[in-house]
């Protein structure tokens, strides 16, 4: 099935994804993670919430940590809109599609719309954040592995074409995606709004679910600290998988889970999509060098974990097509 053309002049702007709000059991152990393994900065914290942001980023958050009796499930993603009249742009698109929506307090953003996407993912949209002191250039700050902004969430699918054509219609623009090529259908899409290779991802498989979220870093040799300092400071467990490079995207990767499962991606070396017209590059599902342009295989955990989000049903895929998977 081919992809849909972009939707070039959208009800409503998306400038990019923003946040994530993870559901933890155990803030000071979800802390500790986030802030010495992976260098994130707190920006607030309480006895029921933890905030933090990444080296480069100048508003208040791009994650929450959440304590929470679901502990392991995604409470919602955020995105970031071009200005103030486009959330009402958006209330009105999503009401027009069928999707709840409503108008919810969030510290530190301002007006914010709570709504979902097809397929139930819970998505906020907002226009304006606290703005805080530039940390770039404080050079003693950095640890772990030096994270510099949040760059993209990727979430599994049971239609990967109904996903794409939804986040299209919107504005989203194709980069590259996996075709089953006996059924004709899209195994996974990679869409964007911020000019890198993807904002937001579609695989194929049980869903919805967040399959990951990932943070961009500088360069390969932080991805390299951090095996070394995972490897022995507790945490050689928690990692999945790499590191490696995709074929999809070209970024070199390592996979790693939190305390509670949420699985995490450290991400560089992508390419720029800021042309409008840019063709999509598409990739044979049983291509090796699709998942993998050099290293192992993804295991069988990288196909099949992922965490649900909160009050949202899953459901199977219909799609049967498999990618190669490490023995």
């Amino acid at each position: 099935m081919p992809i849909p053309a972009p939707n070039l002049y959208p009800t409503f702007n998306t400038i990019r994804l923003s946040h994530v709000c993870l559901n933890v059991a155990d803030l000071a152990a979800s802390r500790k993670f986030y802030t010495e393994i992976l260098g994130l900065q707190v920006t607030d914290e309480s006895d029921s919430h933890i905030y933090l942001r990444a080296m480069e980023e100048r508003g208040h958050h791009c994650v929450i940590l959440q304590k929470s009796d679901i502990p392991g499930t995604v409470e919602v993603m955020g995105f970031k809109t071009y200005d103030e009249a486009d959330l009402d742009k958006a209330q009105t698109y999503f009401a027009d599609k069928g999707r709840p929506t409503e108008w919810v307090e969030r510290p530190y953003q301002g007006r914010t719309l709570l709504t979902s996407d097809n397929m139930g993912i819970p998505l906020e949209f907002y226009h304006k954040m606290d703005r805080l002191e530039p940390i770039h250039q404080k050079y003693a700050l950095y640890r772990g592995v030096k994270p510099l902004r949040i760059d993209h969430f990727n979430c599994f699918s049971t239609s990967v074409d109904e996903s794409v054509a939804f986040y299209s219609d919107f504005g989203f623009r194709v980069t590259e995606y996996t075709e089953d090529e006996e059924s004709g259908k899209l195994w996974a899409a990679w869409m964007h709004r911020k000019g890198g290779v993807h904002d937001m991802a579609f695989t194929n498989g049980t869903g919805p679910r967040m399959h990951h979220v990932a943070f961009w870093v500088p360069t390969p040799l932080n991805i390299i600290d951090l095996l070394d300092l995972m490897a022995t400071s507790g945490y050689v467990d928690n990692i999945e998988r790499g590191p490696g490079r995709h074929g999809i995207s070209n970024a070199f990767f390592l996979y790693v889970l939190d305390p509670d499962g949420h699985r995490i991606e450290i991400y560089c070396s992508d390419y720029q999509t800021v042309d409008p017209d840019l063709e999509a590059i598409k990739w044979d599902l049983k291509d090796p060098q699709r998942q993998t342009l050099w290293g192992a295989p993804a295991p069988r955990s990288w196909f099949e974990h992922g965490t649900p989000f909160a009050g949202t049903d899953v459901k199977d895929s219909e799609l049967a097509a498999s990618p190669i998977i490490a023995p």
